[in-house]
């Protein structure tokens, strides 16, 4: 489908946001891209770009304004999404509502809205300064997560086992929290997956369910995906039903989510919910492969008023793993062609340059790289993902690679 003479505004252009311009373009769109880094790689990709931060509202109310743009949206980053809806709210476009955006940014807003619909959540506490932090762990007990309410891609989380310097810990979560709150939870045991869901006119249509590999304690760095999950069939009526519940209680009712969901002895519990498409490639790359439907698209045509077409889903595995190391100096990496052409490999990025310092995985920006890999079942992906690690030589100083351990 081609959509002549419209106009839409992508707020952000790093490479997360990549996706989004090159396939609102191949939709015919003028794309109106807006970021604070001159530099950013998505610019050379848009129609104008404007050199301004995607979370100054006046700013970006202005250009829209100027641009007389049909469509606001940004994929996979949650810091936007309030300037989003305010700027949709003001213009009468398709977004969310603003007090939805506040609910799935701000997580001790989404957890309030959760417990006030029933949704199945952790015990969690608010804390707005360091008294109330060391009440919050003294009420849930020695094991618990302590995060900061608003940011994400695992910036700021830390597993408390009731023998770490709580100074040091709120101290870390609290420096990644811009209104300085930081949420502490009950520690929840079990598999965790994530939802790739498209909501139009309140219908919610789950696209797929993803299989979560993190890095575990403390820091839960999220280091592989997998299409479809591998849980039972019963397990994933309770994620959907749970997710649908969830989806209603922020009032998202247009547009992408990305629901985490962890899968305890009680049954699936939230985790977070996101009023956008899931990072990690989870949604750009992995749903399109492993399912066929791409969700960037659904997403652009959505903020204009056009229904997608959900029909036609496939069913392939698909996964995405990320390189763990020692720390220390790049230093060397061979074979890397060699690997990339190794049978169901789609991508191979390293997202270090020789003699960067490569440091234990604490967040999602100190990762290695990764692999990209579509096959006909898990296994096969497996097998495949072995033989790039078995293919790589990768030096950090003078030590050799681990091998990643699945």
């Amino acid at each position: 489908m081609i959509i002549i003479k419209q106009k839409i505004m992508i707020l952000g252009a790093s490479e997360l946001q990549v996706p989004a311009i090159k396939c609102a373009n191949n939709l015919g769109l003028e794309t109106i891209v807006l970021d604070y880094d001159i530099n950013a790689v998505g610019k050379k990709y848009a129609s104008k770009f404007y050199n301004i931060s995607t979370l100054d509202y006046e700013q970006v109310l202005s250009v829209a304004k100027k641009e007389a743009i049909n469509g606001i949206i940004t994929i996979c980053s949650d810091r936007p999404m309030p300037i989003i809806a305010k700027v949709g709210e003001q213009l009468n476009l398709r977004t969310i509502s603003y007090n939805t955006a506040m609910k799935a940014t701000d997580k001790g807003l989404m957890r309030d809205a959760l417990k006030e619909h029933n949704v199945p959540i952790p015990r969690y506490y608010k804390c707005v300064n360091k008294v109330d932090f060391l009440e919050a762990i003294d009420s849930i007990g020695t094991k618990c997560i302590i995060k900061p309410s608003n940011n994400s891609g695992s910036r700021g989380i830390y597993l408390y086992n009731g023998h770490e310097n709580l100074d040091d810990i709120y101290k870390y979560s609290s420096s990644y929290s811009t209104n300085h709150c930081v949420l502490v939870e009950e520690y929840m045991n079990g598999p965790e997956v994530s939802v790739e869901v498209i909501v139009h006119e309140e219908k919610i249509n789950i696209i797929q369910i993803t299989d979560k590999i993190t890095t575990g304690n403390p820091y839960f760095v999220e280091m592989g995906h997998t299409q479809p999950s591998s849980l039972s069939s019963d397990i994933k009526k309770e994620i959907i039903q749970i997710t649908k519940g969830a989806i209603n209680a922020l009032g998202i009712k247009n547009g992408p989510a990305h629901v985490e969901i962890k899968v305890t002895s009680q049954g699936p519990k939230i985790v977070e919910v996101g009023a956008r498409l899931g990072g990690d490639h989870i949604t750009t790359d992995l749903v399109p492969l492993s399912t066929g439907f791409n969700m960037v698209d659904a997403t652009i045509k959505i903020s204009l008023g056009i229904e997608p077409d959900f029909n036609n889903i496939t069913s392939k595995n698909a996964i995405i793993r990320y390189f763990n190391s020692n720390s220390g100096y790049l230093k060397k990496i061979k074979n890397l062609d060699k690997a990339k052409k190794i049978e169901n490999v789609v991508e191979i990025t390293i997202l270090k340059n020789i003699n960067d310092y490569v440091d234990e995985i604490t967040n999602s920006n100190e990762r290695l790289g990764y692999v990209i890999i579509q096959s006909n079942s898990l296994e096969d992906s497996i097998y495949t993902f072995e033989k790039v690690i078995d293919t790589l030589d990768i030096e950090i100083e003078d030590k050799i690679w681990r091998k990643w351990q699945l």
